[in-house]
C-alpha cells in the first residue's frame, strides 16, 4: 500500500506541474481523488471477501480434520479389538482325532503338534481351500485314504457291499427256519 500512496502523490505533482490552468488542476484533483476512492474500495472488498473465504476454508479444515481424528480413533479402536496386544488364538480340530484346540496366530509357523495324539498338522495360513479329489469323505479325517488308487477303493467298496448282502440273506434264511 505504502507504493501506492508514493505512486498517487507523484501523480498529482506531475499533474500540478504540467497543468497551468487552477480550475483544470482542481477538476482533475478532485475526479482522480474519486477514481482512487473507487479503487480503494474495491480492493477493501476484495481483501475483506478474501479473509471471509479464509476464514470459512480455514472452518471447514478444522472440521475436517476433527472428523479425521474422531474417525482415527474409531480405527484404533476397532485395530485394538481385532488385534489385541495378547494376539489372538486360533481354533483346530485335530484331523486326525478330532480334538479340539486352541493356538496363538503365528503366520510364520507352519506345523503344529495335536496335544492328544502328538500327530502333526500343517497349517496354510493362505486361506486357500483345496479339495482332495481322491477322498471320498468317507472318514472323520484324512488318515491317508488317497495312497489307495480309485480302482482299489472301488473294489473294497463292492466287496463291503457283496459281504452285507450276503449276511443279509443268511439273517434272513436263519429267520426262515
Amino acid at each position: 500500500m505504502a507504493k501506492l500512496r508514493e505512486e498517487y502523490n507523484n501523480f498529482l505533482k506531475d499533474i500540478e506541474k504540467n497543468l497551468k490552468n487552477k480550475e483544470d488542476l482542481e477538476y482533475v484533483k478532485v475526479r482522480f481523488s474519486m477514481f482512487v476512492d473507487k479503487v480503494i474500495d474495491e480492493m477493501d472488498m476484495l481483501v475483506n471477501y478474501k479473509t471471509q473465504k479464509m476464514n470459512e476454508l480455514e472452518q471447514k479444515q478444522k472440521e475436517i480434520d476433527d472428523k479425521m481424528s474422531k474417525m482415527q480413533q474409531i480405527i484404533d479402536n476397532i485395530e485394538k479389538d481385532i488385534y489385541s496386544d495378547e494376539g489372538f488364538d486360533f481354533e483346530i480340530i485335530c484331523p486326525y482325532c478330532d480334538n479340539q484346540f486352541v493356538i496363538d496366530v503365528d503366520e510364520d509357523k507352519t506345523e503344529v503338534e495335536c496335544p492328544v495324539c502328538n500327530n502333526i498338522i500343517e497349517l496354510d495360513w493362505s486361506g486357500d481351500v483345496e479339495e482332495d479329489s481322491n477322498c471320498n469323505g468317507s472318514c472323520s479325517g484324512c488318515h491317508g485314504c488317497d495312497d489307495e488308487p480309485e480302482e482299489q477303493q472301488e473294489d473294497e467298496k463292492q466287496s463291503m457291499q457283496s459281504e452285507d448282502k450276503k449276511a443279509n440273506k443268511e439273517e434272513n434264511n436263519d429267520d426262515d427256519m
